[in-house]
């Protein structure tokens, strides 16, 4: 089967603050506006999938909230920030066996006008969450256990701050020409390893932003999406996968995307030399080496080197990545940033991406989420698209 499933609607929310704004409301809104960018209604959607962003009773509350009555299929799968990555696939299976011929998948937050510290606080998912009595006492964060892997991935590697610097001057770069962009002025390497400590080694410009917003995609059966006047985005591979503790005896240089990114490229038939772009989730600087290594593009161990001396940007290096300037410079909506990867991927299919980092050709682009931890249990995603 070529491409068994297409993206026809794609759309990203324009605010970086929502105080006025409900959780609910912003995912109407990014639904609405993926159905106008796909020329579809309401009445359209027979799937729907969504995950733990979704206000009340996740996607019940929801699909009551945005009036969607001719729904078949819904999916909550909860993988943190890979979450709408892997809801592409699962989408696709579900139109494949016939379970719905129109999905909407949405994401949306506001961490930003709720004042969250996403990174740098301890928080407890609740009481009964097995991890938590181990792990809470010694001051587990997400900024920490980033930190864990690039201190590992140092010591093993001799990657340095200068090399993951150069993650953010890419992603600065491209910031500049989006006028929605949270961080849109130019860094340099110096910047960033001369910004504030986080969690050592990573440093303040290491770090993603924190935003509100959110965004949705439409994914559609072949013949609906070739009755649509939009361009074709074929789904041509995706993968899933996950990563746990081992009960400590874990490798911190990898990824799950070790394992979902092959799942993608065998289905789609491609190797990673084939790939004119790639959205890596960004939630930190160490994400993106991790998962270029875990992806194919450099061996394990290079991905400090690939990424140095402009090698992410746009008209200049090998692999054009986060063209929209990613989750270190443009957003992360609801701390989820898997959304807006698959959005620019695309924009950058379409064409549609800013003339000044549209990547000519590219014909062929990848998308990969990550949720959770990095240094702990996570979900990554990978979505391979072709533009026909």
């Amino acid at each position: 089967m070529k491409n068994p499933a297409y993206i026809v609607g794609a759309f990203e929310h324009p605010t970086r603050k929502a105080e006025t704004k409900s959780t609910a409301q912003l995912h109407a809104e990014v639904a609405y506006g993926a159905l106008q960018d796909a020329g579809l209604t309401a009445a359209d959607i027979d799937g729907y999938f969504c995950a733990g962003d979704a206000p009340g009773m996740g996607g019940l509350s929801m699909i009551d909230y945005m009036g969607l009555t001719k729904l078949r299929h819904y999916d909550t799968t909860e993988s943190g920030g890979s979450s709408y990555v892997i809801h592409v696939g699962h989408a696709v299976e579900a139109i494949i066996a016939g379970k719905c011929n129109v999905a909407l998948i949405t994401l949306a937050g506001r961490p930003r006008a709720e004042g969250m510290q996403t990174g740098t606080a301890v928080r407890s998912a609740g009481v009964g969450v097995p991890d938590e009595s181990f792990e809470l006492p010694y001051g587990r964060t997400i900024a920490t256990m980033h930190a864990n892997v690039a201190m590992r991935h140092m010591y093993e590697f001799g990657t340095t701050s200068e090399q993951l610097a150069w993650v953010k001057v890419a992603a600065s770069h491209h910031a500049q020409h989006n006028p929605h962009a949270m961080l849109p002025k130019v860094v340099t390497v110096e910047d960033v390893v001369n910004s504030p400590m986080v969690a050592d080694p990573l440093h303040r410009l290491d770090c993603c932003v924190i935003s509100d917003g959110g965004g949705a995609l439409i994914v559609a059966r072949p013949e609906i999406a070739k009755s649509l006047n939009r361009p074709k985005v074929g789904v041509k591979g995706w993968g899933e996968a996950y990563k746990h503790q081992n009960a400590g005896g874990i490798d911190l240089t990898y990824s799950a995307t070790k394992f979902s990114g092959p799942m993608a490229f065998n289905k789609a038939g491609v190797k990673p030399a084939d790939i004119k772009y790639a959205s890596i989730y960004d939630s930190f600087t160490i994400s993106v080496v991790v998962q270029i290594e875990d992806l194919g593009f450099c061996e394990k161990g290079q991905g400090g080197k690939f990424v140095a001396d402009g090698n992410l940007i746009s008209g200049v290096g090998k692999l054009p990545f986060n063209t929209d300037g990613g989750g270190l410079c443009n957003n992360h909506p609801s701390n989820r940033g898997g959304m807006t990867k698959v959005i620019e991927a695309v924009r950058q299919a379409r064409g549609e991406a800013h003339p000044a980092v549209q990547v000519k050709n590219a014909d062929l682009v990848l998308a990969n989420g990550k949720g959770g931890n990095l240094g702990s249990r996570h979900g990554c995603g990978t979505v391979i698209l072709e533009r026909e």
